[in-house]
This record gives structure tokens, C-alpha cells and sequence, in this order.
């Protein structure tokens, strides 16, 4: 298996979630479009419970094979992260074609825009090295951290509050660390195994990230 640290942005880095909708439908989306059959152009509802739920629509069952495994994902404003591996040949490239395209066509619908949403191809880096998937988890998930007062120094491992930024996160649902810590967020969207720590070793992470310096970090982490 094949372990991708996937990535892109808003074009000149505009924001790509401008609310909670916006949050539920690429969310919705990452559900959806995990099939390798084609998926109609047509609109979806969410259960009106969706915010609460956690679960997408249990109408919309998938009648194909998933294409991706999503080990671990988080929504920012202007761009997202996911780390994901292949279930068919080809299955990387056909997921992030069908999201990247069925979103964009949903925000330009929505806002009456046109042209491209993404700043150029999707950025697509192997974790190829046991450094590199050591960390990888936690950045993607401690990202959020950038918007929480006092938190910025997580990026070179320098978090102060790591009780209080744990919380922060758990509160934060745009990303799959609530579903790692077992508080139930968007379970069905992700695949736990390759990780696979207990809740409450895992919850231990955070605090590793309050004392070491940043040349720990791999040189791919320190570029992003």
C-alpha cells in the first residue's frame, strides 16, 4: 500500500469554504465520489440532521467499489489536506478528478462564478520514509491550530497548551482528529487501521508537540 499526502488551495489562495454549507458539502463530496462508477450530475440532500449526525445521507449507498482509502483529512478556509491510498489502479487520480471538478461546480454554481477554483493540480507527495508517516497524521489534523490564539508555534513544536489545543480540536470538525480521539464526528468517512492507536493513546500526540525543536520535523513537513 501506498500512503499519498494530498493537498490543494483555493486559486491566489481565496478561501474555498466561505460556511458551514460549504464545510458539509465537500465533506458530503468525499463520501460521494469514493466509487468507481460514475456519479450523475444531479443534486444530493443531506439529512437535516447531518450537522448533528455525523453520518452522511444513508440514501446515497455507493454500487460500486470505493477507489480510495481516506486515512486521515481536514478542511481549512482557503484549502484542504487528505492522506489517502489506492483501492483500484488509477483510484487516486479518479477520486481527486471527480472532487476537485464535482466542487468547483457546485461554489461556482452557488456564488455565480466562473473559471477555476484550484490553484493549479492537485499536489500529491508520497510518505515515503517512516519520519514522514510518523508526523504526517498530526500535521494534518493540528492545522486548525493556526487559528487559535497563541497555538502558531505547533509548526516548530513549540505548543504551549497542548490541554487546551486538544480541546480546541475536538470542537473543530472539519477534519477526522475528533473520529481518532473517539468522539464520533464523520466516522464513515475514514478508514482508522493504518493508525491504528487506541483513543486514548492517541490523545497523547498533542503533548508530544510542547517541547522538541522543528529540525525533528521532516523536510517535507518544514516546506508546507
Amino acid at each position: 500500500m501506498e500512503l499519498y499526502h494530498v493537498l490543494n488551495r483555493g486559486v491566489e489562495k481565496r478561501n474555498i469554504f466561505m460556511d458551514e454549507k460549504d464545510h458539509l458539502r465537500f465533506v458530503h463530496d468525499l463520501w460521494e465520489f469514493n466509487d468507481e462508477n460514475l456519479t450523475p450530475r444531479v443534486h444530493h440532500s443531506f439529512l437535516r440532521n447531518l450537522k448533528n449526525s455525523g453520518f452522511v445521507n444513508p440514501n446515497l449507498e455507493s454500487k460500486g467499489r470505493r477507489i480510495v482509502d481516506l486515512h486521515g483529512w481536514c478542511l481549512m478556509k482557503n484549502h484542504y489536506h487528505l492522506l489517502l491510498s489506492e483501492q483500484i489502479e488509477g483510484g487516486l487520480a479518479l477520486f481527486l478528478r471527480k472532487l476537485n471538478v464535482g466542487y468547483a461546480n457546485y461554489f461556482n454554481e452557488k456564488y455565480k462564478r466562473v473559471g477555476s477554483l484550484f490553484q493549479g493540480r492537485t499536489k500529491k507527495i508520497h510518505v515515503n520514509s517512516d519520519a514522514y508517516f510518523l508526523h504526517i497524521l498530526n500535521y494534518v489534523h493540528f492545522n486548525p491550530l493556526d487559528y487559535m490564539t497563541g497555538a502558531r508555534g505547533w509548526r516548530e513544536r513549540r505548543l504551549e497548551k497542548p490541554k487546551q489545543a486538544h480541546e480546541y480540536l475536538l470542537k473543530y470538525r472539519w477534519g477526522s482528529y475528533p473520529d481518532y480521539c473517539g468522539k464520533r464526528n464523520f466516522p464513515s468517512l475514514i478508514t482508522r487501521d493504518l493508525f491504528g492507536e487506541k483513543p486514548e493513546k492517541f490523545k497523547r500526540r498533542i503533548y508530544d508537540y510542547s517541547g522538541a525543536g522543528h529540525e525533528e520535523l521532516p523536510f517535507q513537513l518544514l516546506l508546507e
